[in-house]
Order: C-alpha cells, then structure tokens, then sequence
C-alpha cells in the first residue's frame, strides 16, 4: 500500500477510538517495530485532564513473532500489518480492557479492588478455537481425566505463570464475546530466564514488577493496556487521546 494512502485510511479510522473517559489509569507498552519482541512499559495515571508517569519505565517481552492487530476497544486499522490469529507467537496490538489476576497461591497482595481468582488444577482456560469455552475460564467439577483437560490446565507447575494479570485481547470474561481463532489466553505473566525468552503472546515482566503492577492497579478506574509499535503510537497518540 502507498504510504500516503496508509496514512488518509489510518487517521480516518483512528477518530473512532479514543482513551474511554471514564479511565484513570493506563499501561502503555511501546515496541521498536511490529516484529519485535521487546516493549518499554510504563504505567500512568490520569490528573484531572493530564497524564502523569508511575515511576519509571520499564522493560517487558511479547511475542517470538512481535505483534499484530488485536480486539478490544480499538477498531480494526487498515495496514500492512498482520491481524491476531491463534498460534501466530504475536502479541495482541491496540487498547485494552486490564482485567482480575490470577495465581498459584492461595492468595496475593493485590490493589483491595483488584479481583483474585486461586488456580487449581480444576482450573482450565480453553484456547481449542473448536469449543464453545474459547478464550474462557472454566473450572471443573472434578480434576481433569481427558487429555484435552489436561491440555488446558492453567496450572502447568511453571513458574512463569504462577502469577498473572488478565489483558482483555478478544474477550469472553469482561463482557466481551470472543470470536473462534482470533486468539486467546492473553495475559501479563512473569517473563522467562531474566527476559531472555519472548511469549507466543503475553506481555511478561520481571516479577518484581508485576506485583508492582498487580497492587496498582485499579478496576475503578477502569484501567487499560495500550500496546503498539513506536510509529503506530506516534501517528495515533493525538486522535487516539494516548497518554
């Protein structure tokens, strides 16, 4: 597509997605490029009509595949760039809903708003595109017998995802409806081998920063994720409303 014609097709989408008003809070990860793999994060926070940084910024990994376009709040931008699709090792771009948190014990230090949910091996989020649990969480009556069970434990004994944060990418659990294949199981977690090791699609983190971020964040101010690559952000902070 011809530069000029990207940019008339970009801005005239753009207008129709805008930071919601009633959000107070926002993490805004930053990728060099749509095939990286690292993102800056940093977390702000609304003042009257300005945003104002959390601290400082800090470093996060995505998808082996770096990212493409997601499903949220954010409409569908015509580019060049690749769409979500379930098993493509990219992260979810756009804006984003941020959801409860999730984990291995039994409970954690969270914001007092901030809903918690203890994983047991009862606990399954379906990432099959051919059930009709896509991109939710289940819990089971009994422990998991099938091998398709199994496959979708949340409790897998990996550190990594003993502690995770829920990003709204196609969402079922905050009052979405997902749509089978555009990806699923999209999460902030623990990043792996010091941030060595990219995600097939999550945004991973030092631990550290992540209960950071976990007793920070706060539904009530209807809190949201921007993720995009840095010439994206540029082009879209203005219309957009991004901090």
């Amino acid at each position: 597509m011809h530069r000029a014609l990207f940019i008339l097709i970009l801005t005239a989408v753009s207008l129709a997605a805008q930071v919601p008003r009633n959000c107070q809070q926002a993490l805004v990860g930053i990728a060099g490029d749509w095939n990286s793999s690292h993102v800056t994060l940093t977390l702000y926070q609304k003042h009257g009509k300005s945003w104002k940084p959390v601290g400082a910024p800090w470093q996060g990994r995505l998808g082996k595949s770096g990212l493409a376009w997601g499903r949220d709040l954010h409409p569908k931008v015509s580019s060049n760039a690749p769409v979500k699709k379930e098993g493509d090792w990219r992260a979810p771009a756009g804006i984003f809903r941020i959801g409860g948190a999730y984990g291995y014990a039994a409970d954690i230090q969270r914001h007092k708003n901030l809903p918690y949910h203890h994983i047991t091996t009862k606990d399954l989020w379906v990432e099959d595109r051919n059930s009709p649990h896509y991109n939710r969480h289940i819990v089971l009556e009994k422990q998991p017998a099938t091998s398709w069970e199994k496959k979708s434990q949340m409790r897998q004994n990996d550190h990594a995802h003993s502690l995770k944060l829920y990003i709204a990418h196609n969402d079922a659990i905050l009052g979405g409806k997902p749509v089978p294949g555009l990806g699923s199981a999209i999460f902030f977690h623990i990043w792996r081998g010091g941030g060595s090791r990219p995600t097939a699609g999550c945004t991973t983190m030092p631990e550290t920063k992540l209960k950071q971020l976990i007793a920070t964040i706060d539904p009530a101010k209807h809190p949201i994720y921007i993720l995009l690559p840095k010439a994206e952000y540029q082009q879209l902070r203005k219309s957009w409303k991004l901090p």
